[in-house]
């Protein structure tokens, strides 16, 4: 993984993190899929990256999964609000990289046969080394 990549998700794990209203309908903010873990929870999964840079800066364009797992009948849109609302933040300064562009590319829903649920965003981070 490189810097952009850890950089991009460092810093929606801080956001996501930081954030009250999401804390108070999830159970937990993991990074990766959680060995256990009751739902409803959120985990910041995979990064991929490709180059996005100029003639005279380095860059990377970082596609970051973050998931939303829940259990029961239909979930509360609140909670994926939070997650689209951390994602409109992510542009700034990060870890030696500077987010000049970051918005939610996908949303996918689907249940699973144990009675869970799963949303998932793919945010698209474009990275300009600082």
């Amino acid at each position: 993984m490189s810097g952009a990549e850890q950089a991009v998700r460092t810093r929606m794990l801080a956001l996501l993190s930081a954030d009250g209203e999401l804390a108070g309908l999830v159970h937990g903010i993991f990074d990766g899929v959680p060995p256990r873990a009751s739902a409803p929870y959120v985990s910041v999964g995979a990064a991929e990256g490709v180059d996005w840079g100029t003639k005279d800066r380095a860059g990377r364009e970082v596609r970051l999964t973050v998931a939303l797992a829940g259990a029961g009948g239909v979930p509360d849109d609140r909670a994926a609000a939070r997650i689209d609302a951390a994602a409109a933040m992510l542009r700034g300064e990060a870890g030696g990289w500077s987010i000049v562009a970051a918005r939610v590319m996908r949303t996918r829903f689907a249940f699973a046969r144990d009675g869970g649920w799963r949303h998932e965003a793919v945010v698209r981070c474009r990275c300009l080394a600082g």
